[in-house]
């Protein structure tokens, strides 16, 4: 038989426990399937363009995946904004 363990979980621990949030929101995961449906595309019109001197291949594909590298970068470095009802923290000022 187990040997119950020493530590019992308080009802506050439960609720620290859960009150753990995600580090990225659906803000972000959204951004983020943007950016690499982006780079899809930019690669795939590379292909479809098959023309080493054409002017989707060179000049509109690059744009468009360094558009799509550019907001998977926003996707991650973006915080969700704090909500309303949720007091802020302030640091008292010196007088």
């Amino acid at each position: 038989m187990a040997k119950p363990s020493g530590r019992r979980r308080t009802p506050q621990a439960r609720k620290q426990r859960r009150s753990v949030r995600m580090v990225f929101r659906r803000k972000n995961y959204l951004l983020l399937l943007i950016g690499v449906a982006a780079v899809v595309l930019g690669y795939a019109m590379m292909r479809i363009d098959n023309q080493v001197e054409g002017f989707v291949s060179l000049y509109i594909a690059p744009l468009i995946i360094l558009g799509g590298y550019l907001e998977i970068i926003w996707a991650i470095l973006a915080r969700p904004e704090e909500e309303k009802d949720s007091p802020k923290k302030s640091r008292p000022t010196a007088r």
